[in-house]
């Protein structure tokens, strides 16, 4: 999408747009299930109810068979050119978990992890420990090591395995390589600085002294005896949605990183509980004060890692089951889709194509008779690029003018 002439399309209005995105909600057909994917094999009578009026297809993250981040697949649904924007993970951690980075800070999205005798690493997820307990080891950490040479180490801890780091001190840059070997049963690597900046190769040094030394704390500890650290960069500077699309939009979303992008897009934080009717109750609380809702539904991606095909599944059926609340509120557009797709037997994000609805007064009636990856496939919006995605809500929302004469 070209920013340009899209900036001086753009019309104000008061139309609601609301993006719903369930994580990682795109898979494979299951050969053993009738060739169902969860969205396909899900009872949802609401969504079903919406797609016959619907316009479907599926969005295409970063490229053809580029795997994405959420990060990238999050600032493509927002409408930034994902490759041209490239946000470290820890940013968004870190702006999500509250933290006001300050210039020169290098930001970390860091997890606990279940390290063998020889260093190898055995669970990157540590069992998923309970957020209790990543809280308590967290605080173990900064008590134990506060600062590395003359670098201060600020830890928060957030949902389960996972807390955020940013190191604090001069002479600081980013981004430098993952602590993080990305699988089990391969050590924690060493980060590195990509060239011959000194102050990435002091960040470098500062994040590997700090691995070692956090495993040392935690010996003992199980199933958390180890951190991994990965996504290490400082904050971009980037427009927002008031300024690019002249919307007052609002991010409804339970996990700090998912905060952080919203946060960088320039859309207003609402606090939320992780249930999916919270987040709906949320967007209805706060109606009257914001044109544009970003949604975000955790649970799809977590069931697609955890290669749970019947949790994805539930979780689909627990978004349905509320979806009278989100529909209640009548918005004038409102989209169905996901940031990339985690499938069940990938158990991992994936380059595969994302379905997506999107349902409004001008959108077009495909007919079809349910939304998932089949029907999807045959849409009239064919495979669009995710970053192409806002147009096509303003468009239908009413919010873009003439292109010339």
């Amino acid at each position: 999408m070209s920013e340009s002439p899209l900036s001086s399309l753009i019309l104000k209005g008061t139309s609601k747009i609301v993006l719903l995105v369930l994580d990682g909600v795109g898979d494979l057909p299951d050969l053993g299930r009738g060739g169902l994917t969860p969205l396909a094999a899900a009872r949802t009578p609401h969504l079903d109810a919406l797609a016959p009026a619907a316009a479907l297809g599926r969005l295409l993250p970063v490229a053809i068979g580029i795997t994405p981040g959420s990060g990238p697949g999050h600032l493509a649904l927002f409408g930034y050119d994902p490759i041209a924007t490239q946000v470290g993970r820890g940013v968004l951690e870190a702006l999500g978990a509250g933290f006001e980075l300050e210039s020169g800070d290098v930001a970390a999205r860091a997890n606990f992890c279940t390290l063998g005798g020889d260093g190898v690493v055995s669970d990157r997820r540590a069992g998923r420990i309970a957020s209790e307990v990543c809280a308590r080891l967290v605080a173990t950490l900064a008590r134990e090591v506060p600062r590395i040479e003359d670098v201060g180490v600020l830890l928060e801890p957030g949902k389960g395995h996972r807390f955020v780091a940013v190191l604090r001190g001069p002479g600081l840059a980013g981004p430098v390589s993952d602590a993080d070997p990305h699988h089990e049963g391969a050590p924690v690597p060493a980060s590195r600085a990509a060239g011959d900046d000194p102050a990435a190769a002091k960040t470098a040094r500062i994040v590997n002294a700090f691995v070692a030394r956090a495993a040392q704390v935690l010996h003992g500890e199980s199933p958390a005896n180890g951190v991994l650290m990965r996504g290490l960069s400082a904050r971009p500077v980037l427009p927002g949605y008031r300024e690019r699309f002249q919307l007052r939009a609002a991010a409804i979303a339970a996990y700090p990183m998912y905060r952080g992008v919203a946060q960088l897009a320039g859309m207003e934080v609402v606090p939320v509980g992780e249930r999916v009717a919270d987040a709906f109750a949320a967007a209805g609380a706060r109606w009257s004060e914001h044109d544009f809702f970003f949604i975000h539904i955790k649970g799809t991606d977590m069931a697609g890692e955890d290669g749970n095909f019947a949790a994805k599944v539930a979780v689909i059926e627990e978004v349905d089951r509320a979806l009278p609340d989100l529909m209640g509120l009548a918005p004038d557009v409102l989209c169905v889709t996901g940031d990339h797709s985690t499938p069940v037997p990938v158990k991992g994000h994936s380059w595969h194509p994302v379905p997506v609805l999107v349902h409004g007064r001008w959108c077009g009636a495909d007919g079809a008779a349910r939304f998932h990856e089949l029907t999807c496939r045959t849409g009239s919006l064919g495979v669009v690029p995710s970053r192409d995605l806002m147009a096509l809500l303003l468009a239908n929302a009413g919010r873009l003018d003439k292109f010339g004469a």
